[in-house]
C-alpha cells in the first residue's frame, strides 16, 4: 500500500490520506492538501516531506514458482488440495513490479500549539511506521507499509465435498458441557461422563497457569490426546483482518511437536466461518474426487474440528484427525471438544496478546538508541544523548555539571533506563537538603538504637539502590565526613550502618551532579581531591537554556499540553509575541523557570491563546521588547520601573548599594534591572 496517514481522532476518525506528493503540507487552511478543519489546527501547521526513490523489482525472483493463480483472489492456488504448513510461497511485492524506498519527515510551521510525535513536540523529526502525530486536537496514525500476512496459509487443503453422509454439526448452544441445564437432563451417568468432566477441570487447572502461547498451545494439544483417540492434532490461528490461517502449533502421535501437518482447509473454513464444530467419518469410503494426494496417503478416516470463539470473534481452530478405523470419532468427543475449545478460547487469547506485547517492546526499545525524557533538539541536545548513549551500557562513574534547573536529573534516569540495570532501582537523594545527620543515614541506613529515635533498623538509599543506579544530586555540598564514607564506596563497594559493625557490599553505579565548581572547591579545601577523581570518571555539563533557544519553543509547547490537561483547560496555542517573549528571555533559572513560567500562564490566562500578558513580567526586562508587538501596558509598567530606578540612583548620588537599600532590593537584582531597563543615568558614578 502507499504510505498513508489515519485520523484516529477529531472529527475526521477515519479518514485516510495518501501521502504520495514530496511534501504535503497539513493545516486548517482549505488550500492544504491535507485540510484539517479544527480550530486547533494552525492555518499552515505542519509540513510532511518524502525522501527517497523507485526501484524495478525483479519478477522472476517475486513471482510464485509453483501453482496456478487465483482469478478472484490473485493468490497463488497450489496445484494439490493440500499445502504443507511447514513453507510459504511468497507473491510479488507489488502488481507493478516496483519498490518505492521513501524517508518521511515532519516539519512543524510555527504551529501556535506544536506538533508532537509520540507526545513529545518536535520541530523536524524523521517518522517510523506506527508513528502518533498529534496536529491540535487530531491525532494521526502515520503507516509506512502494512504486515506481510501470509494470505494463503501453508498446510491447508483445499479439497472440496468433504462434508460427507456422516458429518454431524454441533452448535455452542447444543453444547451440554457448556449449559449444565442440558446436561442432567440428556446426558446419561455414565463412567465416562465422569472421567470427560474431570479431564475438563485438568484442562482448566492447567491451562490457567500457562503464560506463554507456544508452551499453552503444546500443552493443550498433549491433554486433547489423553481423552480423544486422535493421531494428528493441530490449533490454528486465525488473523482477523485478513481472515486467514496465520500461524499453526501441530502434534503427531508418531512425531510430537510437527507444525508442518496438512489439514483440511475445506474442514477448518468452515467451522471458522459458521461457529459450529463438525465430526466426519468415512472420508475414505466417500470417494470424493475432492480427496487430495496427502490426506489419501495418511488415510485420514475420521476429522474433528471445534471453533475457538475469543472475546473480539473467531480465534482460530482446533483440528483432530485420525487414519484408525478402528478408532473412530464419536458425538461425546464431539461435545468434549467443543467444551475444551470454550475453555481454551481466552487463554489462547491473552497468551498471544502478551507475547505480541512483548514482541511490541522488544521492538520499540530496538528503535530507540537512548530512552528518555527530555526535551530538545538543539545541537547541544544531541551532544548530550549522544554522550548518554556512550556512556550508559558501561558501569563507569558520571558526573553531571550544570547551572540549576537544566535537567541533571533527566539525564541521570536517562543513563540508568539505557544501561544494564534499567530493570533495578535508580533512587535520588539530594545532598543539600538535609543536614549531616539525616543524610548520613538516609544514605547509609542505621541500626536500632544507633541514636535517639532509632527505635529500628533501617536500610539506607544504597541497599535499595543495590544492582540499580544511585543519583547524588548536590554532590558539592557534601560534608567531610559523608564524603569520607561516599570515597569508600566507591573504591570498596561496601559500608557501614550507622551504629552498626558489620560490612555490607553492594553493587551499585554512582551518578552524581553539580552546580557549583568542584574543582575551585578541591583547590580550597572544602572537597576531597580523591573523591572528586574517583567521581569524575566521565563528565558532561548540561546547557543552559539561553545557549538552545531552538528548543524554547518545543519546551514551552510540551509544559502547555501538560498544564492545560492538568488544569482541565483548553489551550489552543502559544501566540507569535509571546514565543519571541519566551525566545528574547535569558531564562536564569533554565528548564524549570520556563516550566514555572508556562503553568502560570496556563492557570491565569484568560484566553484559549497564551498570550505576552500572561507571562511572568521578568520576560519584559530583556531590554528587547522594543522589536515585539506587546501591549502598552508592559511597555508602561517597563517605562515606570526604569523611571523608579533612575531616581532612586540619583537620589543616592550614585551608590548602588544605598540606591538598592532605599528600594527594599538586594544589589545584585539592583544591577541586572540598570543593565535589562537601560536606567542607569548618563553621568552617574558608583560609590562603593
Amino acid at each position: 500500500m502507499n504510505p498513508r496517514l489515519i485520523a484516529i481522532s477529531g472529527a475526521l476518525k477515519g479518514t485516510i490520506f495518501d501521502l504520495a506528493e514530496d511534501e504535503i503540507l497539513i493545516g486548517r487552511d482549505v488550500s492544504n492538501p491535507i485540510c484539517l478543519n479544527d480550530l486547533s489546527v494552525s492555518r499552515r501547521h505542519c509540513l510532511i516531506k518524502r525522501k527517497g526513490a523507485q526501484t524495478q523489482n525483479k519478477l522472476s525472483e517475486a513471482e510464485p514458482q509453483t501453482g496456478d493463480v487465483n482469478s478472484e483472489s490473485g493468490q497463488p492456488e497450489s496445484k494439490g488440495h493440500a499445502v504443507n504448513l511447514g513453507s510459504t510461497t511468497s507473491g510479488p511485492a507489488n502488481p507493478e513490479g516496483v519498490i518505492a524506498h521513501y524517508q518521511f519527515t515532519i516539519v512543524d510551521l510555527e504551529s501556535y500549539n506544536g506538533t508532537f510525535v509520540n507526545g513529545v513536540p518536535v520541530k523536524e523529526h524523521p517518522l517510523a511506521h506506527g508513528d502518533q502525530i498529534a496536529v491540535g486536537d487530531v491525532v494521526l496514525l502515520f503507516l509506512l507499509h502494512e504486515a506481510e500476512v501470509a494470505r494463503e496459509t501453508t498446510g491447508q487443503s483445499q479439497e472440496d465435498n468433504l462434508i460427507t453422509r456422516s458429518t454431524v454439526r454441533l452448535r455452542r448452544e447444543d453444547a451440554l458441557y457448556l449449559h449444565p441445564e442440558k446436561f442432567e437432563a440428556e446426558l446419561p451417568a455414565t463412567s465416562r461422563a465422569t472421567r470427560d468432566l474431570n479431564a475438563l477441570l485438568k484442562f482448566s487447572t492447567t491451562i490457567s497457569s500457562m503464560r506463554g502461547l507456544s508452551e499453552l498451545q503444546s500443552q493443550l494439544l498433549q491433554l486433547i490426546l489423553e481423552v480423544v483417540p486422535a493421531q494428528r492434532e493441530a490449533i490454528l490461528l486465525v488473523d482477523r483482518s485478513q481472515a486467514v490461517f496465520a500461524s499453526i502449533c501441530g502434534w503427531s502421535t508418531t512425531t510430537g511437536r510437527n507444525d508442518s501437518l496438512t489439514v483440511s482447509q475445506t474442514i477448518t473454513s468452515q467451522v471458522l466461518r459458521e461457529g459450529i464444530a463438525l465430526l466426519s467419518n468415512d472420508l475414505l469410503g466417500t470417494g470424493s474426487p475432492g480427496q487430495t494426494p496427502s490426506l489419501l496417503d495418511a488415510r485420514v478416516c475420521s476429522v474433528l474440528c471445534a471453533p475457538l470463539i475469543g472475546f473480539e470473534g473467531e480465534l482460530g481452530v482446533i483440528y483432530l484427525d485420525s487414519s484408525d478405523p478402528a478408532a473412530r470419532f464419536d458425538e461425546d468427543h464431539l461435545q468434549l471438544l467443543t467444551a475444551i475449545a470454550a475453555i481454551a478460547a481466552a487463554p489462547l487469547e491473552n497468551a498471544r496478546r502478551v507475547d505480541w506485547l512483548e514482541d511490541e517492546n522488544q521492538r520499540l526499545q530496538e528503535e530507540i538508541h537512548v530512552e528518555h525524557q527530555m526535551i530538545g533538539e538543539s545541537a547541544a541536545m544531541q551532544a548530550v544523548y549522544k554522550f548518554i548513549g556512550k556512556v550508559a551500557p558501561t558501569d563507569s562513574t558520571v558526573l553531571i555539571r550544570g547551572e540549576s534547573g537544566t535537567g541533571k536529573e533527566l539525564a541521570a534516569r536517562a543513563i540508568h533506563m539505557n544501561s544494564t540495570r534499567a530493570a533495578k532501582p535508580f533512587i535520588a537523594i539530594n545532598g543539600a537538603t538535609l543536614s549531616e545527620t539525616l543524610l548520613e543515614s538516609e544514605l547509609f541506613g542505621h541500626e536500632k538504637g544507633a541514636f535517639t529515635g532509632a527505635i529500628a533498623q533501617k536500610s539506607g538509599k544504597l541497599e535499595i539502590a543495590d544492582g540499580g543506579t544511585l543519583f547524588l544530586d548536590e554532590i558539592g555540598e557534601l560534608t567531610p565526613l559523608i564524603q569520607a564514607k561516599l570515597l569508600r564506596v566507591l573504591q570498596e563497594h561496601e559500608f557501614e550502618r550507622v551504629g552498626g559493625t558489620r560490612s555490607i557490599k553492594v553493587n551499585v553505579r554512582i551518578v552524581a551532579a553539580t552546580n557549583k565548581d568542584l574543582e575551585a572547591a578541591v583547590r580550597n579545601g572544602s572537597f576531597r581531591q580523591d573523591l572528586y577523581y574517583r567521581l569524575n570518571v566521565v563528565s558532561i555539563t548540561m546547557p543552559p537554556l539561553r545557549n538552545r533557544r531552538d528548543d524554547i519553543q518545543l519546551l514551552a509547547s510540551y509544559f502547555a499540553s501538560v498544564y492545560s490537561k492538568k488544569c482541565k483547560r483548553r489551550i489552543k496555542g502559544i501566540s507569535s509575541e509571546a514565543r519571541s517573549l519566551l525566545r528574547a528571555y535569558d531564562w536564569p533559572g533554565n528548564v524549570r523557570e520556563l516550566q514555572n513560567a508556562i503553568e502560570r500562564a496556563v492557570v491565569l490566562g484568560s484566553t484559549e491563546l497564551l498570550v505576552p500578558e500572561d507571562l511572568p513580567e521578568a520576560l519584559f526586562e530583556t531590554g528587547d521588547n522594543k522589536s515585539l508587538s506587546v501591549s502598552g501596558y508592559h511597555d508602561k509598567v517597563a517605562e515606570a520601573k526604569k523611571l523608579i530606578v533612575t531616581r532612586a540612583i540619583e537620589e543616592a548620588d550614585g551608590n548602588y548599594t544605598e540606591a538598592a537599600k532605599q528600594l527594599g532590593i538586594h544589589p545584585t537584582n539592583l544591577h541586572r534591572l540598570i543593565r535589562t531597563l537601560g536606567a542607569k543615568s548618563k553621568g552617574l558614578r558608583a560609590k562603593r
